[in-house]
């Protein structure tokens, strides 16, 4: 293909369409700033206040007044709350916030700048229809239309040297208001623009931002110019589909990922090596944990080891729910479409369930429990009495995502989740937000994890009256703040039926992963007509609803889990807890007789009766496959009933009797001690 596309005529016609434009706007604005202009006051995050001029003074120039250090370290600015290019000029006195790359939103803004980059070097390199270039929480992409043809590997190479081209040309980015119609003109060639265009741009103007040749539809903001990308690597492709559906066009998505340093990418591919180590399909294999099968896309085996893990976690969420007041539901697997209907779930969803006809009626497994319990709440009177109703289902969900998406224990089609919903009042609301939270933090801490929330507050397209919405916020800030640990606002990201909780964790390689919510829902208890006989027995009352989990999928909760920890489980999760070693053959029956002991007491227990092999060299297969602790018996240990205790990181505990060493392991086993071996 070579860089023939840069000249392809629609191109150049965009482009001279484009300047065009730009000029025009540019007159407008300077016009504007003319008649308009004036001093305007900027307040910044530290409480000082800096002069400038409407209409010509930008967050760059209030950088670079302050240090040019900061200047050169922005990536993007948040002006009264609201992203904003660094060299756009400030309409109004204002709230000024620099965002360097460290932050989630400045590293959003650098990598979907980074995004347009590879479009350029797209149409350059293969005279692509770009139709999607986002940011991602773990760098960019761009999907591209290439009429049949596809993006092979060996080519990523020189793609990755065009986009650095891009870079060295120091494009600047360029923010352009544009009519509806001028879109429409701009990207008459690219049919998928164009359905962008007309399914989403609903106002008169929208804009574009121009990257070297690149024109493209975008809400932006961005870097300054493309000089700002230090390092840049082109890292794979695969096809997709035009919005996510295999009836469409099949593109191709390259995937990259960028850094304002040669050095933070070289930190990055090193943490990518480790990444690879840990990747929870690779210790899945390596510890025979589970696998999958073309048979069932989507649907994990858990052998006997991964099996113990899965249902450790179902056990020590069991016992914090008989602490904390949830009683454990089972519902049904399929039903009548109907329900989904009436939950509002069809109409979000149905594209994401399995669906079947049963006697002329569309049934679906069910791919959440929310909507069952409801018909629990439902199927006699309430009264204020019950409530608080806390109901845990460990349901098997199923939703059909599609086979590209599939991804490990990550993304699957078939999981459970510690799903539970509390019915409750509007009083009670704060109390039990408060309880979901202390929830997640005993949870948490057992595995060793450290987290931050997101208040995700009213959507665009929310269900309800406005002031319960309020109320809610203000209760879940309440009990946010109450609880005494950083949170950040998320603006309009709640659900349209309620506000939420957010929570992530944050795993061994300083890695965030999306587990736990908290969710308000003010939408369900009226689509279900859900009521309680109040206090005083006169009036019915709606309940408020609460979808919350801990673990979230359990599935999910394993892979990071396993990640986490690299193989070295702790004890109480440990699918390798114990490995019995006879010194020689006169110890071999008393080294099954351990072992049973210790099976029976519910340990992952196995013996290790190869003869071919050394004493030293057991003790090291055992240490290297990870087995917590190793019990060493020969003619001394069996005459005196006895085990010579080591662990996996060679401590030696030394000759136990054998039910002081059961009871020990049993005791630091039940504490869910994240050090076993230590104190033993």
């Amino acid at each position: 293909m070579g860089k023939a596309g840069a000249f392809l005529p629609h191109l150049a016609e965009r482009l001279c369409l484009y300047e065009k434009l730009k000029a025009a706007y540019d007159e407008q604005c300077a016009d504007r700033a003319r008649k308009a202009g004036g001093p305007i006051r900027i307040s910044l995050p530290d409480g000082r206040q800096v002069e400038g001029e409407s209409l010509r003074t930008t967050p760059y120039h209030v950088a670079s007044q302050i240090g040019q250090g900061l200047a050169e370290g922005a990536v993007a600015a948040r002006v009264n709350g609201t992203l904003y290019d660094l060299d756009r000029p400030l309409e109004s006195s204002s709230t000024l916030e620099f965002l360097g790359f460290d932050s989630p939103e400045g590293q959003a803004v650098f990598w979907h700048s980074s995004a347009h980059i590879l479009g350029v070097a797209a149409e350059r390199f293969y005279g692509a229809l770009l139709c999607h270039g986002p940011s991602t929480e773990s760098g960019f992409f761009y999907d591209m239309y290439l009429a049949g043809r596809t993006v092979l590997g060996s080519e990523l190479p020189a793609l990755e040297e065009a986009c650095k081209s891009v870079v060295r040309e120091e494009h600047p980015f360029e923010r352009l208001e544009v009519s509806r119609e001028d879109l429409l003109e701009l990207f008459k060639y690219n049919k998928f623009k164009l359905q962008v265009i007309k399914e989403k741009v609903k106002s008169p103007t929208a804009t574009v931002y121009r990257c070297g040749g690149l024109i493209d539809l975008c809400r932006g903001p961005h870097i300054r110019h493309t000089g700002k990308i230090r390092a840049l690597k082109i890292l794979k492709s695969s096809s997709a589909f035009w919005k996510g559906d295999p009836a469409l066009e099949c593109l191709q998505r390259v995937y990259g990922i960028s850094f304002p340093s040669p050095e933070r990418l070289e930190e990055w591919e090193q943490l990518q090596e480790e990444a690879a180590s840990r990747d929870h399909r690779r210790i899945g294999k390596e510890q025979e944990l589970f696998f999958f099968h073309e048979l069932s896309p989507g649907s994990c085996f858990f052998l006997p080891r991964g099996a113990h893990i899965y249902n450790t976690l179902i056990d020590f969420i069991k016992s914090e729910y008989r602490k904390r007041g949830f009683s454990e539901v089972v519902t049904p697997n399929i039903y009548n479409a109907k329900l989904w209907e009436l939950s509002g779930h069809w109409q979000h969803y149905s594209d994401h369930m399995f669906c079947f006809p049963v006697e002329n009626e569309t049934f679906a497994l069910k791919p959440m429990n929310c909507p069952a319990h409801c018909l629990m709440f439902a199927h006699r009177p309430r009264s204020w009495r019950e409530l608080p109703l806390r109901l845990a289902d460990f349901g098997v969900l199923h939703r059909n995502e599609s086979s590209g998406t599939l991804t490990g224990l990550t993304r699957v089609r078939r999981f459970q989740q510690d799903d539970a919903h509390i019915f409750c009042t509007l009083g009670q609301l704060e109390g039990e937000i408060s309880g979901c939270l202390d929830f997640l933090q005993a949870v948490y801490s057992v595995f060793g994890f450290s987290f931050r929330f997101y208040l995700s507050t009213r959507p665009a397209g929310f269900l309800g009256d406005a002031h319960v919405w309020e109320q809610a916020e203000q209760q879940l800030e309440k009990s946010l703040n109450d609880f005494g640990q950083p949170w950040e606002l998320s603006p309009g990201d709640g659900a349209f039926y309620g506000p939420k909780i957010d929570v992530q964790l944050k795993d061994a390689l300083g890695r965030y992963h999306q587990c736990a919510t908290i969710q308000l829902d003010f939408q369900m208890p009226v689509r279900f007509d859900l009521t309680y006989i109040s206090k005083d027995g006169s009036m019915s009352e709606r309940p408020v609803m609460i979808h919350r989990a801990v673990l979230g999928s359990v599935e999910r909760m394993l892979a990071v889990l396993a990640e986490n920890y690299s193989r070295k489980w702790p004890l109480w999760l440990s699918p390798c807890q114990v490995m019995v070693i006879p010194v020689g053959p006169d110890a071999e029956v008393y080294a099954y007789e351990v072992r049973e002991t210790f099976h029976q007491a519910g340990f992952m227990a196995d013996v290790d009766a190869d003869w071919s092999a050394t004493l030293n060299r057991k003790i090291r297969k055992a240490q290297l496959a990870q087995y917590n602790f190793q019990l060493v018996v020969g003619r001394k240990e069996l005459s005196g009933r006895t085990v010579n205790v080591r662990t996996r990181d060679a401590r030696q505990h030394g000759e136990r009797g054998l039910q002081e060493a059961l009871l020990r392991l049993r005791e630091l086993r039940d504490a869910r001690l994240r050090n076993a071996e230590e104190l033993f």
